[in-house]
């Protein structure tokens, strides 16, 4: 009888684990996850957050390439990154979805699209979604803003509409970046990411 339990448990436990949550974002006021980690850049170069940032801190950019969002977000997503730049903050975007490497997600489909939009800024393959698990992300774009001291202040989205720039009513990311540099407590700390699901394999 104990036998038949164990075998009748072993698909359960294989589909809870299958759809299993990802972790729990990075609380505002954490370090920076692994910042010496190498990850392969669209430029053929190994680029580790510590590499990308700068003076001020650094933007790490959950994207991709086919989501609809992301699409909708791309000009918004250059002028916020060299936004940050000018800002003396650096920028880096991850591509993890792991799940889709065949499906338009490969690192050629990446050098392709950052040579299509312009990216002047790092574009790395996170490997198995590695960093994704690491800081929560959950979407595409999904945005994390880092000080000086490596330490989060700043975990969601570009601003309040996703769907049309001609109607957003705040800029959370700038309005972070400008109370970042000026030295002030971030007020708006969090806000909630609309994208696509980053396509982890389990």
């Amino acid at each position: 009888m104990k036998k038949i339990l164990s075998l009748l448990a072993i698909p359960v436990l294989a589909g809870i684990l299958a759809f299993r949550p990802a972790n729990d974002p990075l609380p505002i006021g954490a370090a920076l996850p692994q910042p010496e980690v190498k990850m392969k850049d669209v430029s053929g170069k190994e680029i580790s957050f510590a590499d990308a940032r700068k003076k001020n801190g650094l933007l790490a950019m959950f994207s991709c390439n086919t989501c609809p969002v992301v699409g909708k977000y791309q000009s918004r997503t250059l002028e916020i990154a060299r936004y940050a730049i000018s800002n003396n903050i650096g920028v880096i975007l991850l591509n993890s979805n792991e799940a889709s490497r065949s499906d338009g997600e490969s690192m050629a489909d990446m050098q392709d699209y950052a040579q299509q939009q312009g990216y002047d800024f790092s574009y790395v393959l996170d490997p198995s979604s590695n960093m994704a698990d690491l800081f929560g992300a959950t979407r595409t774009p999904e945005l994390f803003l880092f000080n000086k001291d490596n330490t989060l202040v700043y975990h969601g989205a570009i601003d309040d509409n996703a769907n049309d720039a001609a109607k957003v009513t705040r800029q959370h990311a700038r309005e972070a970046i400008n109370e970042l540099v000026s030295g002030k407590d971030i007020s708006t700390k969090k806000t909630r990411s609309v994208g696509c699901t980053i396509k982890r394999l389990n």
